[in-house]
Parts: structure tokens; sequence; C-alpha cells
């Protein structure tokens, strides 16, 4: 028993001692030190450079955007002054098709007049156009100043003629279809009208032709003739429906006039 004991010790000395050397902290040695610093480093450049690459890549990247951008705006303006330009050759096409359509009625005008200035030729003064069997004269030049009712008369009749008389409806048509062909569309409404040779001056509403004949069929506008303002003359002016183109306006007013003659005769 006491061998036994004995015998032991040496084997629990043993054991006691490697426990104790299990529990005790181990200390780096001074070749762990390097060797960690040196790993430490190593982690650090490698960041260092995955970062600097990162950053090359998005310096890359962020001028690229720039240039992107900058070549958008510039696309972008250049879209803008071909939209403009489109907008003025839309704009010249429509005014060069306007004035096509301008000559084009100038030439169908032309055209329609051409049996009235051949007849007229015959039967009327020079300046003269021949209608419904009368000669008519239209101051449609910017030379001819607009006058009174009055003095337009004493025009006509230093021609040899008196202002219009429209007592039929050939007539009137005849007439308010020419106005309307050579009406000066920068004027406005109210200076369109041309005198005629009817008045109500001798008994308010009772219309009577410069010859003495009173009027049985007038073409008036609506509402017209209203005598607003001691409005005693007449005048037609170009409107799209003819059988509506009669105003009362004062005599003293200043408009265009149309005298009428009768034709030539020829043997």
């Amino acid at each position: 028993m006491e061998e036994m004991q004995n015998s032991g010790r040496p084997y629990n000395k043993l054991i006691s001692q490697e426990e104790t050397t299990e529990d005790e902290p181990h200390l780096p040695s001074n070749q762990e030190n390097q060797d960690n610093k040196l790993s430490e480093n190593n982690i650090v450049r490698d960041i260092s450079g995955e970062i600097s690459k990162l950053q090359a890549s998005y310096d890359a990247a962020v001028q690229i955007r720039d240039e992107v951008k900058k070549q958008l705006a510039m696309e972008i303006s250049e879209q803008q002054v071909i939209k403009w330009e489109h907008e003025h050759q839309t704009l010249k096409v429509k005014d060069y098709e306007k004035q096509v359509e301008m000559l084009q009625v100038d030439i169908a005008s032309l055209k329609s007049h051409l049996p009235m200035i051949k007849e007229g030729c015959r039967h009327c003064l020079p300046g003269w156009t021949f209608m419904s069997s009368s000669c008519y004269y239209f101051p449609f030049s910017d030379t001819f100043y607009r006058t009174s009712w009055n003095e337009a008369r004493q025009f006509c009749r230093r021609q040899g003629g008196d202002l219009a008389i429209v007592n039929n409806r050939e007539k009137h048509l005849g007439i308010t279809r020419f106005l309307t062909i050579n009406q000066d569309l920068s004027r406005q409404a109210s200076q369109s009208g041309f005198w005629i040779g009817l008045r109500d001056v001798e008994e308010e509403g009772v219309w009577k032709w410069v010859d003495g004949t009173r009027l049985t069929e007038g073409f008036w506008n609506v509402g017209e003739p209203n005598n607003l303002n001691n409005e005693d003359c007449a005048a037609v002016y170009p409107k799209s429906n003819p059988f509506m183109s009669w105003n009362d306006a004062p005599c003293n007013y200043n408009l265009k006039w149309i005298c009428e003659m009768a034709p030539r005769s020829f043997g």
C-alpha cells in the first residue's frame, strides 16, 4: 500500500505539471509578432490597392458620365435647333401655299374678267367694267381716297354716270361677287364699304334710288337699316352671304363708291 502510494507520486506530479502548463496563457514569441505585423501590412496594402482600383474605376465612370451628359446636352440642343428650323420651314411652306392660293384666285379673277374687259372695251370707257348690261366703275386703287356720299356722286356725274342703282338680283350678285374677288383683306370691315345710289334723306325709312324710284327689294344685313347715327345713305360691303351686304351709314362718312353708266351703243 505504501509502495503504491510512493510509486504514484511521480505520476501525480507529472499530471499536475501538465495541467499547470495547459492553463497558463501562451505568450507569442518575437517571430510570431513579426509574422503578424507582416500579415496585417499585407492586408492593409491589399485593401489600399483595392480601394485605389475602385477609386480609379469610380473616377473613370464619373468622367464617362459627364461626357455622356455633355454629349446628351449637345444633342438636345441640336434637336431644339432642328425643331425650330422645322417650325420655320413649316411656316414658310404655309406662306408659300397662301401665296399660291392668292395667285390662283388672281388668275381665276383675271380669266373671269376677260369677257367683261373684252365687252367693256366695246361698250365702256377705259377703266370701267361691263356687267349686267351696264358699265361700272370701282375705285379699288389707293390713289382714290374714300369720300362722302355726295362727293362720290359728284365724281360719278362728272364721268357721265351716277352712283350705281342696284335694283335687281342679277346686278346685286354681279357687283358683290366683283367686290369679294377684289376686296382688300387688310382693311377694317367698317372701311370696306362702297357707296351706292340709295338714301332716305327725304323721309326716314323711305329709301329711294338716285333716279327717284323707290326701293322695292333690298339686301340689308341683319338689323339694318337701323339709322343708328342719322344714317341716311346706303353702302354695300363684301360679305360671304351677298344677300346680307347692305348697311346704312352717315352720308358724310368716307367710303369708296360704285359708279354706273349706260353702255355705248354701236351700229
